[in-house]
C-alpha cells in the first residue's frame, strides 16, 4: 500500500464529504504516483457517496486503474460501502468480501480490518463472527493506527450488545473501547467511549 492512512487522514472530515472531496480532488492532481493517485481516486468516490451521489461514485471508481493489490482492496471497499449507503446490502457485502479477501493476502491489516467492520454493518445478523475476525486480524499488530480499530469495533459491539439488552457485556465492550480509545485512538473517542459507558451504566 502507497498511501499511507495518516496522510488519508490529514484529507479527510467525515463531518464535510463535499470539503474532503475538494481537497481529495486536488491531492489527486497533485500526485505524480500512478498507484497512489488511483487510491487517492477511490477516496474521491467514497466522497461522493457519502453526499449520496451514487451515480457519480461508480463512475468515479469505475474510472479508476486498478494495478495493485491495494487499489483493488480500496475499490471492492468503497464499491461496497456505495452499495451499502445505496440500499443493495447484499451487492455491498460481495465487494466488502472482496476486499477483505484482497488485503488478508497481501498482508494490508489495516484495509482488511475496514472490510471486516463493514461487513459486520452489512449483516448484522452476523456481526459478532465478523467482529470477531477483525479482532483476531489485529493479533500482533504494531501499527498504532491500525490498532485503533480497537475502539470502533467495540464500540460497534457494544451498542449492538446494549440493543439486545444484553447490557453488561455491553459493558464490557465499551470498557474496551475507552481502553483501545486511550492507547490509539483521539480525544474525542475518548470522550465518546466515555458517554457509551455512561449510557450503558445508567441502563442497570
Amino acid at each position: 500500500m502507497t498511501l499511507a492512512q495518516t496522510r488519508l487522514d490529514e484529507l479527510w472530515d467525515f463531518s464535510d464529504a463535499a470539503g474532503s472531496e475538494a481537497r481529495l480532488r486536488a491531492a489527486v492532481e497533485d500526485e505524480t504516483d500512478a498507484a497512489t493517485r488511483a487510491e487517492l481516486e477511490t477516496q474521491v468516490a467514497r466522497a461522493l457517496g457519502l453526499q449520496e451521489r451514487f451515480d457519480q461514485a461508480d463512475a468515479a471508481l469505475d474510472a479508476v486503474s486498478i494495478e495493485d493489490v491495494a487499489v483493488a482492496a480500496r475499490a471492492a471497499l468503497e464499491r461496497g460501502r456505495v452499495r451499502n449507503s445505496a440500499g443493495d446490502p447484499e451487492a455491498a457485502v460481495t465487494c466488502f468480501l472482496a476486499a477483505a479477501d484482497a488485503a488478508s493476502g497481501a498482508g494490508l491489516t489495516f484495509l482488511q480490518v475496514d472490510a471486516l467492520h463493514m461487513l459486520a454493518i452489512a449483516e448484522p445478523d452476523q456481526a459478532e463472527e465478523w467482529t470477531a475476525a477483525a479482532l483476531r486480524a489485529l493479533d500482533g499488530v504494531d501499527d498504532p493506527r491500525a490498532l485503533r480499530w480497537n475502539v470502533s469495533l467495540h464500540n460497534n459491539a457494544g451498542w449492538r450488545l446494549l440493543d439486545a439488552r444484553r447490557v453488561d457485556e455491553a459493558i464490557a465492550e465499551f470498557e474496551a473501547a475507552r481502553d483501545a480509545a486511550t492507547r490509539w485512538g483521539t480525544p474525542q473517542q475518548v470522550q465518546w467511549a466515555d458517554e457509551a459507558l455512561a449510557e450503558a451504566r445508567a441502563v442497570l
